[in-house]
C-alpha cells in the first residue's frame, strides 16, 4: 500500500532545499549593486574634489624677478627684451603646468566637465598669440624690409595651433615647441657673441601691439555688458536709405537687442580674466624693457594705470557661480563689474597710443 504522506513530504524537500539558494542569490545582488554604487559614489565625490581643485585660477606673479632668477639660472645677460620673452614664456608655461595641466582638450572627466578654466586659457592664449605675432612682425624688425627672425617665424603658428586638439598632434605638444622657439630666440639674444637676434625697444613697435590690445579689450567689454542685454545701433545705414531722407530729417537707424546666452555668461567673464592676467604681467615686462621709451614719453604711469585696472580685476570670486543680477539689482552682476576694469584699462591704452605717437 502507498504512502501518500511519505510521498508529499519528500516532494516538498527539493523546494526547501532550493530556498537557501535564492536567498544567497538575492543577498549576493544586492551586496555587489551596493558596491557599485558606493564606488561610483566615491568615484564622483573624488572627481568633484580634483574638479574644485583644477579650476582655481593661477596666482599673480613677480615679473621682474622671475626674469632675473631665469637670467642666473641659464646664466645669461639681461638685456632689452629678455624680460618680454620670458614673462612670454612663462606665461604660456603656466596654461601647461597649472593645476591639471592644460584642460581644454580633456575627453575624460573631471576635465571634461569643467568649462570656466577653458575659457581662461583660451584668454591667456589669446594675448600670447597677439605678442608672438608682434615679437614677429615688429619687435624683432627693424625695419618692414627687414628678415624675419627664425625662430619667431616658427613659435607664431605654433602658438595659433588648434587649442583643443587631443592627439596627433596634441595642442600642449604645439606650445611647448613654441615655448621651445621662444628660448632659442632668448639664447641668442643675450648671449655676448651673437647679433643675429635683435629686439627694438621703440615707440612705434609698442604702439602697434597696444592697438592690438585695445582691439581685444574692447571686443570683451562690449560682451561682457552684454550680459544683461544692451540696444547695438545698426550704423551701416542703406544707400536708398539715405536717398530717402529729406533735408534736415535724421535717418531712421535700426536697433536690435544683443545679450549674451545665459550658458555662455561664465564663459566669457573667464575668457576675461585670463586675458586681464596675461596682459597684466606681460605690461610689467614691456614697463622694463621700454623703460626709456616709456619716460621720454612721460608715459609710465599711463603704463601703471592700466596694470592696475587689470590686477584689481583678479581679486577672488568668493560667490560659488558667476552672477547675473541686474545692473543696479539687489543680486551682484560680476561681467559688468568685469566690464568696469576692462573698459577702464583699454581707455587707459588709448590714452597710452595718443603719448607714443607724439614726438
Amino acid at each position: 500500500m502507498l504512502d501518500w504522506k511519505n510521498r508529499a513530504g519528500s516532494a516538498s524537500e527539493p523546494a526547501a532545499a532550493t530556498a537557501p539558494v535564492k536567498e544567497r542569490g538575492y543577498f549576493g545582488g544586492l551586496f555587489f549593486s551596493r558596491a557599485v554604487g558606493t564606488l561610483v559614489g566615491i568615484y564622483l565625490l573624488v572627481t568633484i574634489a580634483v574638479g574644485w581643485y583644477w579650476s582655481q585660477e593661477p596666482a599673480l606673479f613677480p615679473v621682474q624677478q622671475n626674469a632675473q632668477a631665469a637670467a642666473e639660472r641659464q646664466g645669461r645677460q639681461m638685456v632689452i627684451g629678455f624680460t618680454t620673452i620670458e614673462t612670454l614664456k612663462t606665461v604660456a608655461q603656466t596654461l601647461l603646468d597649472k593645476p591639471g595641466g592644460y584642460l581644454s582638450n580633456d575627453r575624460m572627466p573631471p576635465g571634461l566637465w569643467l568649462d570656466n578654466i577653458p575659457s581662461w586659457e583660451y584668454g591667456v592664449l589669446v594675448q600670447v598669440r597677439d605678442l608672438s605675432r608682434a615679437l614677429r612682425k615688429d619687435f624683432a624688425r627693424s625695419q618692414s624690409q627687414s628678415a624675419e627672425d627664425s625662430d619667431l617665424a616658427r613659435a607664431e603658428p605654433l602658438f595659433n595651433f588648434d587649442n583643443k586638439s587631443w592627439i596627433l598632434p596634441s595642442s600642449e605638444s604645439q606650445y611647448r615647441e613654441g615655448i621651445a622657439a621662444l628660448s632659442r630666440y632668448q639664447a641668442r639674444l643675450s648671449a655676448p657673441d651673437q647679433k643675429n637676434a635683435l629686439f627694438y625697444a621703440r615707440a612705434d613697435n609698442l604702439n602697434n601691439w597696444l592697438g592690438d590690445v585695445g582691439t581685444r579689450l574692447g571686443s570683451l567689454s562690449q560682451r561682457l555688458s552684454a550680459s544683461v542685454g544692451r540696444v547695438k545701433l545698426n550704423s551701416t545705414l542703406k544707400t536708398e536709405t539715405l536717398v530717402s531722407v529729406k533735408p534736415g530729417e535724421v535717418p531712421q537707424v535700426d536697433e536690435e537687442i544683443v545679450e549674451t546666452p545665459w550658458l555662455q555668461i561664465d564663459n566669457v567673464f573667464y575668457e576675461a580674466r585670463g586675458q586681464a592676467w596675461a596682459l597684466s604681467h606681460l605690461l610689467r615686462a614691456i614697463e622694463v624693457d621700454f623703460a626709456d621709451v616709456l619716460a621720454k614719453k612721460n608715459a609710465t604711469v599711463s603704463v601703471r594705470q592700466i596694470i592696475r585696472e587689470l590686477e584689481a580685476s583678479q581679486e577672488p570670486m568668493w560667490s560659488p557661480m558667476v552672477l547675473n543680477g541686474g545692473a543696479f539689482g539687489v543680486l551682484a552682476n560680476h561681467s559688468l563689474v568685469m566690464a568696469n576694469y576692462i573698459s577702464r584699462a583699454n581707455a587707459a591704452i588709448i590714452d597710452l597710443r595718443q603719448l607714443l605717437s607724439q614726438g
